[in-house]
């Protein structure tokens, strides 16, 4: 799970200090901003069998640099269509949006998408024969 620097990864930290209960197998990744979240970062961690990626990002409207997480919004799009032509349900990518005072909706995110992403079944991307 990637995680914003302004917005989602204070939503975290206050998750934690908040004590709220989340998965035990999710990772955050910190990024200075969601649309710093090249498209081989998802393509690499979904194909050497991750089950799932995130991207968490300020609201539209309060990005810290005014137009990253529109670009994350975009980049979403053409990332599913992008993972459904390789072989890969888009289903394990999402996009959310957290913002620092959000502890609990952090929480709950992490908690819905590890429940969606489960559902899926392990991830077993496609080999190429070679």
């Amino acid at each position: 799970m990637f995680a914003c620097n302004w917005c989602s990864y204070a939503g975290a930290d206050l998750a934690g200090v908040s004590r709220l209960q989340m998965p035990a197998n999710c990772r955050v990744i910190r990024v200075m901003c969601s649309a710093r979240v090249r498209p081989e970062f998802v393509i690499t961690a979904l194909s050497k069998g991750l089950d799932g990626v995130v991207v968490l990002g300020c609201h539209p409207g309060d990005c810290h640099y005014s137009e990253g997480n529109y670009f994350t919004r975009r980049r979403g799009l053409f990332l599913k269509k992008l993972l459904e032509y390789v072989g890969i349900e888009p289903e394990r990518f999402q996009v959310r949006w957290v913002s620092a005072s959000e502890g609990a909706k952090f929480a709950d995110t992490v908690a819905e998408v590890t429940r969606q992403v489960k559902a899926l079944g392990p991830n077993r991307p496609r080999r190429n024969a070679q």
